[in-house]
């Protein structure tokens, strides 16, 4: 652990922050995973909304500097592919 008083301070906000993009992330795969059921059920309407969602959620993520856009676009991609696969059968 650290021994000076400022490093100590650093130690708790990094923590803070890794909880923070922790939260985040997971937001997004829970986001992506409920696009997916719904678009299994073939509910299009609730996928328009659901993948909406996670386009808002990715790209405030980006904004914050929690995923590298390109990350970002990656998972909209593969889940706009699997979404149109999914609701194609």
């Amino acid at each position: 652990m650290a021994n000076i008083k400022s490093a100590k301070k650093r130690v708790l906000i990094a923590e803070r922050n890794r909880q923070r993009n922790v939260a985040a992330k997971s937001a997004i795969k829970t986001a992506i995973k409920k696009a997916l059921v719904l678009a299994q059920e073939k509910d299009t309407e609730g996928v328009t909304s659901a993948v909406s969602a996670v386009y808002k959620l990715c790209d405030k993520a980006v904004g914050k500097g929690i995923l590298h856009k390109n990350t970002a676009a990656r998972k909209k991609s593969r889940l706009t592919v699997a979404v149109n696969k999914l609701l194609a059968k």
